[in-house]
């Protein structure tokens, strides 16, 4: 048994999300979400075929949904990191360099605060 503290997901995903996701890993093959926050539909979190987008060194990874793993910015991380992040779907026009564009659905990204127990749990792991 392990003594290691339970620590709060960063990143989740909704049914929704998953169901699209597993659609383009079908299509695509392995893939991987990217959060800059930067121009050109940095707003919303963009997924690419693995090899095919560069992990910046200041990208950290939140974790993974569905098999993908979720990066995000450095700069982006200091305005999110108090938050849990979900990633959903909507009706629209994805971005136009994220996979889903054309699909009829896009990416968006739903976030909640953090608890003050849950991010103590989160510094405690040295996630933050």
């Amino acid at each position: 048994m392990s003594d290691a503290p339970t620590v709060p997901p960063q990143v989740l995903a909704t049914p929704a999300a998953l169901a699209l996701l597993a659609t383009l890993r079908e299509r695509h093959g392995p893939v991987l979400f990217h959060q800059s926050g930067g121009c050109c539909d940095g707003s919303a979190p963009m997924c690419f075929p693995i090899g095919e987008f560069l992990v910046g060194d200041q990208d950290r990874c939140l974790g993974e949904i569905g098999g993908a793993p979720f990066y995000i910015s450095a700069p982006q991380f200091e305005h999110w990191k108090h938050t849990q992040l979900t990633v959903d779907v909507v009706p629209g026009h994805g971005g136009m360099f994220s996979l889903e564009n054309g699909s009829g659905q896009r990416f968006l990204l739903r976030s909640r605060l953090f608890s003050d127990e849950e991010f103590g749990q989160l510094e405690a792991a040295g996630k933050v």
